[in-house]
């Protein structure tokens, strides 16, 4: 990247909540961005799981990072993997094997699912933190219901299906939760060979109890709330080998025709490339203007960072800490350029909230708490409010309402081709 009339070169690593908000701060600011990342689009990760559960599609919830940006001249969108750093002279080196120069950087590459140590999981129980990760889960499920129905139909024999997911926090209940919706109402009338409501859903969780960052009281009603879904909750119960088709919770192996993973963080191992000794889950340790020591010009914003605020607060990996993050590491880019003194990050938390299937959440404003179908309603008004794009809110608000009429997702679709395969019952042939 050049500079342009002498203005300062910022590079920003990842186009989600923190890289984005990054951007939109420096635009029209006299200074050059270049926005860098493998995918063209920002995903509303809040709503993955609704992807995952075909109520919405992939194109509500992402929005093509050139069109968000489009009306800042400065910024520059480069569809690129970045994969090391030369802090001495200031260079991002790319897989193309090509450089960036920058005089800042704000690296905010995210993270992924931890499978502690034990990557070879993720083939059968995928994790959720992306749009191509929200399509596999929606087909294995798909998958699941189809093969029950055509065991029924050509054999006579039904068969309950089995959902385990693994990991108790917001992720982990959003997806029990909109699974039995899934299969109670949305899938109800759909199959007529087999009853998708008498699936088996069960939700683990190695700690005492569920949301575990929520009050004991949020939690409580929570696990209530799923429990009238007919979700399975299992504390206390440590998931410690995977293979596709079961799992195995303590010393016992459980049938699970589709498991999911969501439990455990990862930072992105970029964090490694920057020379600074990271915590156990790869984040990078900051100061409270976000910069890492040593070199003032470097900020490491949202699940990448490791920090203690103003206020003594450790900064959760969420999205609006990101948002935060992303907006004051461009405020201090532009204090630096104009001789004004740097800024500390205090996290402003709004609240925390979880969706646990049609009417039903919990949500947290400080000492205020709710449940049911207010915190539903609020959670809904929230989430629509902080999409990126109006097209996407419009969107996102016409299928909810449509899902909440007709009791139906929008897009039940495998989209990958299938081939034939022979349905076999224990103890018999092929068909």
């Amino acid at each position: 990247m050049k500079k342009v009339a002498n203005r300062p070169r910022v590079v920003i690593i990842g186009g989600g909540f923190g890289g984005l908000f990054a951007a939109k701060a420096l635009a029209g600011q006299p200074v050059e961005v270049t926005l860098v990342d493998r995918r063209n689009h920002h995903t509303f990760q809040p709503l993955l799981y609704q992807v995952a559960l075909a109520v919405l599609s992939p194109a509500e919830i992402a929005s093509p990072l050139r069109r968000v940006l489009r009306r800042a001249p400065n910024v520059h969108v480069l569809l690129a993997e970045a994969t090391d750093f030369d802090k001495t002279s200031r260079k991002v080196r790319l897989a193309s094997g090509r450089e960036l120069e920058y005089d800042y950087l704000i690296v905010a590459a995210g993270a992924r699912h931890s499978y502690f140590g034990h990557d070879e999981w993720e083939e059968c129980a995928p994790g959720l933190k992306t749009v191509e990760d929200a399509v596999e889960i929606r087909t294995r499920l798909l998958k699941a219901f189809e093969s029950a129905e055509k065991r029924a139909l050509l054999t006579g024999q039904q068969k309950s299906l089995n959902f385990a997911v693994v990991g108790g926090g917001p992720t982990g209940v959003e997806l029990a939760g909109a699974i039995a919706d899934f299969a109670r109402l949305s899938l109800a009338k759909d199959f007529k060979a087999i009853d998708t409501s008498k699936s088996h859903i069960r939700l683990y969780e190695g700690l005492d109890r569920i949301l575990n960052t929520f009050s004991a009281k949020s939690s409580r009603r929570a696990e209530e709330q799923l429990g009238e879904l007919g979700v399975e909750v299992h504390t206390n119960s440590m998931v410690t080998a995977v293979e596709c088709g079961r799992i195995k919770v303590g010393e016992e192996w459980v049938e699970a025709d589709v498991t999911l993973w969501a439990t455990g963080v990862a930072a992105s191992p970029l964090g490694r490339h920057l020379g600074v000794v990271t915590d156990r889950s790869g984040r990078v340790p900051v100061h409270q203007d976000l910069s890492i020591a040593g070199h003032p010009e470097i900020f490491v914003i949202g699940d990448m960072a490791s920090l203690i605020d103003a206020a003594g607060v450790r900064v959760p990996g969420l999205a609006a800490a990101a948002m935060q993050e992303g907006k004051l590491a461009a405020k201090n880019i532009l204090a630096d350029l104009q001789g004004r003194p740097r800024q500390v990050f205090k996290y402003y938390d709004r609240g925390t909230m979880a969706t646990i299937g049609l009417h039903r959440a919990v949500a947290e404003f400080g000492t205020f708490k709710i449940s049911g179908v207010v915190a539903w309603l609020l959670w809904s008004l929230v989430h629509v409010a902080l999409l990126i794009g109006f097209r996407n809110r419009v969107a996102v608000m016409i299928e909810w309402i449509w899902a909440y009429l007709t009791r139906r997702g929008s897009s039940p679709l495998i989209t990958e081709y299938q081939q034939e395969e022979s349905t076999r019952l224990p103890g018999e042939g092929g068909i």
